[in-house]
């Protein structure tokens, strides 16, 4: 019999110290875990427990190393106050058979997700080969806690249809109105309400499933964009899709009209909660973009291949994509193929620079402000076009050629920064710089129900501070495209 309380350090990574965002769940846990086999007595798990300081263990086979439950310490509780238990039976008689599991390589943010909606407390993270990697408790992450999230995601799981769920987002949009205004940083508020929006799509989704005899096959609905990255604001519309697993490919032209159906109606039922069709038709009600795991790797290798306008326009969605709803290993399966492909196709990525470069931050060289409004929106400047696409736009290129899990904006340059040589402090003030325009978009979208000026400020409404802030950061995304003009000699 074996007992460990490790199979790895515990030293932590970046992401770690923010305990939140998209980086590997892996270097989030603050202490190894405790594992123990069934046959342990509860008595001698209690003392394991107390000598560990923890407050749960993992039960998994002696042999494989494969998870088979959970005990916390409230188990044990309840099972010798209440039911009066022997304190000398094996810990399996009292464990929690199939606890929540996810790779231990899987994005953070899905922990937060799932621990809300499963209102778990902890999460088995597992390695490729199935085996006990470690043990994520809620302490281990920032995700949902404080704000009120418990509560919202409580409202959200209870939810019996559509109505009540346009009820639920509002209340979400409100709190995170008022959490932003009292102070909660940007990347913290941007993640927050991503956790809590997806909450109400995987509900709605879930809702709208029950209406439709779907195919008895793996399906995935996934998000793009913004949503993709975590880095949805206060005024957001939809980029979505659909990946399935046929049987075979004769099989798919058969099943996709039965997905549609479904996907079109998730569409409508989320446009009701507030998350806007989006106006160039990418959403799973699209048949081109309801597709197999086959032709969705088909549409990335001939985007990389043949680097057209239109595949350059697509790569600014598209690969910006994490899953939602359902079999999320077909996604998983997809980022896995896609990230070595990437750095094949350097014509492509340099087509990628090219695109980017044409989108310059809104700073002359005598450094005033330019504007780009023209006569309808005269002296104001586009922020998501002229301040964080640079950002968003050079991350994401790097994060491709670098082989970078993460889609988030701040972590796909945190991940990329090491094997560009960058320093520390550089990616920090580029973070910083991105999360200084973030604010003063989601101030903007606050503050205008004009559709047309919810990304634009006027420079002169700042005072003195805040317009040296605002230079400052579009100064740090010049300083990112001139590293692009290095790497693609452009």
């Amino acid at each position: 019999m074996r007992h460990t309380a490790s199979k790895q350090t515990a030293a932590l990574s970046p992401y770690a110290s923010f305990g939140l965002g998209d980086g590997p769940l892996h270097t989030l846990p603050r202490r190894p875990p405790l594992i123990v086999p069934p046959v342990t007595s509860v008595r001698e798990t209690l003392g394991l427990m107390d000598r560990n300081q923890c407050d749960a263990a993992v039960v998994a086979d002696d042999e494989s190393g494969l998870p088979l439950g959970l005990v916390t310490l409230s188990d044990v509780v309840l099972r010798i106050s209440m039911n009066q238990g022997d304190l000398d039976e094996p810990v399996v008689a009292i464990m929690t058979a199939a606890p929540p599991t996810l790779p231990a390589d899987a994005p953070s943010h899905r922990a937060t997700v799932l621990m809300s909606k499963r209102f778990a407390r902890h999460i088995v993270l597992v390695d490729r080969d199935g085996r006990v990697n470690n043990l994520l408790s809620q302490a281990d992450l920032f995700g949902l806690r404080g704000g009120g999230a418990e509560t919202l995601a409580e409202t959200v799981a209870q939810a019996a249809d559509v109505q009540a769920m346009i009820k639920a987002a509002d209340a979400i949009r409100r709190r995170g109105s008022e959490l932003f205004n009292a102070g909660m940083g940007v990347e913290a508020i941007c993640h927050w309400m991503s956790a809590l929006n997806d909450l109400v799509c995987i509900r709605i989704i879930e809702l709208i499933e029950n209406e439709f005899d779907l195919p008895p096959i793996p399906w995935c609905w996934v998000v793009f964009g913004s949503e993709g990255r975590l880095e949805q604001t206060f005024s957001t519309d939809q980029d979505n899709g659909l990946i399935f697993l046929p049987g075979s490919e004769q099989e798919t032209e058969e099943l996709r009209p039965l997905f549609l159906e479904f996907a079109q109606a998730v569409n409508k039922g989320l446009d009701s909660c507030g998350f806007r069709l989006c106006k160039g038709n990418i959403m799973a009600g699209n048949p081109s973009w309801c597709l197999s795991s086959d032709e969705w790797k088909s549409a990335y290798a001939g985007w990389m291949r043949v680097p057209e306008p239109k595949a350059v326009l697509h790569s600014t969605i598209f690969f910006d994509f994490r899953p939602l709803y359902g079999h999320q290993e077909l996604v998983d399966d997809l980022r896995s193929w896609l990230l070595p492909q990437a750095g094949e196709f350097p014509r492509f990525l340099r087509t990628m620079a090219e695109d980017a470069l044409t989108c310059e931050p809104s700073l002359g060289w005598m450094g005033r402000f330019l504007y780009d409004g023209g006569r309808g929106h005269a002296r104001t400047i586009d922020l998501k076009l002229h301040g964080s696409r640079p950002f968003v736009d050079a991350a994401r290129i790097w994060g491709l050629a670098h082989g970078v899990w993460a889609t988030s904006t701040a972590d796909r340059l945190r991940g990329a920064s090491e094997s560009m040589s960058r320093r520390p402090e550089e990616t920090a003030a580029a973070v910083e710089a991105f999360h200084i325009i973030q604010r003063f978009r989601i101030q903007q979208q606050l503050a205008t129900t004009d559709p047309d000026r919810v990304n634009r400020i006027d420079p002169a409404s700042l005072n003195e501070l805040n317009k040296l802030m605002l230079k400052e950061a579009f100064k740090q995304a010049k300083r990112l495209q001139q590293r692009l003009r290095l790497d693609y000699s452009l």
